[in-house]
């Protein structure tokens, strides 16, 4: 045994001696255990710095005196070295010595204290690194040539950029202004016609004021989307992404939706749900908004639109089903271009196809995907997938009351206030029509003038949210400080900014965006007139 022992041991030191690596053992004390003939070699040791037993010190010692280790005393630069390839339990350094060759050394402490240490001429490769940098640093005068010419390029590029910039952000101020402009005569001759429709049943001219009524629906739907689609083209919407519960947005799309889905024979279905998400509530109101309506709208009378929500690992899949028209794959990117509709789609409902060109925008604005599945005849379903928040709670509603607006008279006593002397009109004239009665002014130092609350405390108020001296918000938060903190009002604004919204929402405040749909208008009274304590009356 001991021969073979012996044998054995000398095929492995033989065998270190060709490996193309300098390899050296060190014990506890740092004294040379054994190395292989390549570690004389590359280090030019003189043979007795190789015999077992020799301190690591004496090593770095001869190669610090023969200026391997660099300028200054070699004692100190043994040190140095020892404790450099020693101070970690795994080290690569790389130094030059005396002759100019590289060496790169891996040295690695072993479980008993002791030190292996390998190392190689890396010579060429440092070398091949220099020439690398040499012509890298020829390349550098080029470079520096076209960077500036491309920096020149660029100032001229950034300089048109900022013009165009700047024509944007004019062209979306002033579609603001001019939607704004032409939605308030708009907002009145809605309100007009609600009331002639409603005074012209079962006469002759019933059937022409539903005509205006949907003429003048086709114009506002076309002047919202294209401000939508300016003001985020352009940048102007910024989502503000806050945890909320889906369940209380989920009840704001019933009350919106199941009027227009009750008139159009489809039966509108929404699942409540108790989970919460993080995104911008505005924005994915809108998108949600957008759908719902499409899939109303593209569903024949008798057919089923489905709202509700699933959870997919960490993320909340929003789902909005029909049983509408569908269409194929082959059509499913035409569906999101804008002015761009399906032959059997415009049959069915007027518009220029740009509300789902607006949810793909909102939906590339909020980070979010949106998937698609729809089969041609049988309906589709859009699948809008949101985060879930974790570790928050987020406070419901109320349980509000049913969506639906009431049929019968209202007994109320409501409160309206507007800039424009047209809309105050048309307003009293429908309100007075559900059995309201109607109190109207021009601004806060109208009612204070004429005392037009003397005696007369209303249920509710509907106020315009650009006053002529004061924001809606603020002309509410008056009359709550000098009528009652508990006065249900709705802001009635052509203003649709999220910024509006949320501040109406923080105050309490409903919101009815103008032009005003008289049954949207009707389910948000329905609800002020419960928060009042009141109870709309039902006829028989």
């Amino acid at each position: 045994m001991p021969h073979k022992s012996a044998g054995a041991e000398h095929s492995v030191r033989q065998a270190l001696d060709f490996i193309p690596q300098g390899i050296a053992v060190f014990d506890h004390g740092l004294k040379l255990i054994a190395c292989n003939r390549r570690y004389g070699d590359l280090l030019a040791l003189p043979g007795e710095l190789m015999r077992p037993g020799t301190p690591l010190f004496d090593i770095a010692l001869h190669l610090a005196d023969r200026g391997d280790l660099g300028p200054g005393d070699p004692a100190r630069l043994a040190i140095e070295r020892i404790n450099t390839i020693t101070a970690a339990p795994s080290t690569v350094t790389q130094r030059i010595d005396s002759r100019g060759q590289a060496l790169e050394f891996h040295s690695s402490r072993l479980p008993d204290g002791g030190l292996a240490v390998s190392f190689a001429d890396v010579t060429a490769r440092v070398s091949a690194e220099r020439e690398l940098a040499r012509v890298n640093l020829s390349l550098e005068g080029r470079v520096e040539e076209r960077t500036a010419a491309l920096t020149r390029v660029n100032a001229e590029l950034e300089s048109a950029r900022a013009k165009a910039d700047a024509a944007n952000h004019d062209k979306t101020r002033f579609l603001a202004a001019a939607s704004h402009d032409l939605l308030q005569p708009l907002n009145a001759a809605r309100l007009y016609t609600s009331t002639l429709m409603e005074r012209a049943k079962d006469t002759g001219l019933g059937e022409l004021a539903t005509s205006i009524e949907a003429s003048l629906t086709a114009v506002e739907d076309i002047m919202s989307a294209l401000l939508d689609i300016s003001r985020i083209d352009s940048g102007a919407v910024r989502p503000a992404p806050a945890p909320f519960g889906v369940r209380d947005a989920l009840k704001k799309i019933e009350v919106e939706f199941a009027p227009m889905a009750r008139e159009r024979g489809v039966r509108l279905r929404i699942v409540p749900a108790a989970a919460t998400v993080v995104t911008d509530r505005m924005l994915l109101s809108r998108i949600v908004q957008n759908l719902v309506s499409n899939a109303i709208k593209y569903t024949r009378p008798g057919g089923r639109v489905l709202v509700g929500v699933r959870r997919r690992g960490a993320r909340l899949r929003l789902d909005v089903i029909d049983t509408g028209i569908g269409f194929n794959k082959d059509q499913h990117k035409l569906v999101f271009a804008e002015f761009s509709r399906l032959d059997h789609g415009a049959r069915m409902a007027q518009g220029l196809g740009l509300g789902l060109s607006i949810v793909q925008r909102l939906v590339a604005t909020l980070g979010l995907s949106l998937e698609l599945d729809s089969v041609e005849g049988r309906g589709s379903r859009f699948s809008l997938f949101l985060p879930l928040a974790r570790n928050v709670q987020v406070a419901e509603a109320e349980e509000a009351p049913a969506g639906e607006a009431s049929f019968g008279t209202l007994d109320l006593k409501v409160l309206c206030v507007d800039n424009e002397r047209a809309i105050l009109e048309a307003m009293d004239g429908l309100l007075a029509h559900w059995g309201c009665d109607v109190r109207t002014a021009l601004s806060l130092k109208q009612i204070d003038r004429e005392r037009l609350l003397e005696g007369w405390y209303p249920d509710l108020v509907l106020m315009d949210y650009h006053l002529e001296q004061t924001s809606g918000l603020d002309a509410i938060e008056w009359l709550r400080h000098n009528v009652g903190g508990h006065l249900p009002a709705a802001l009635v604004t052509a203003d649709r900014s999220p910024a509006v919204r949320a501040l109406a929402e923080e105050r309490g405040v409903a919101v009815v965006t103008k032009p005003v749909k008289p049954a949207t208008l009707r389910a948000v009274i329905s609800g002020l007139a419960s928060q009042s304590g009141r109870q709309t009356r039902r006829s028989a």
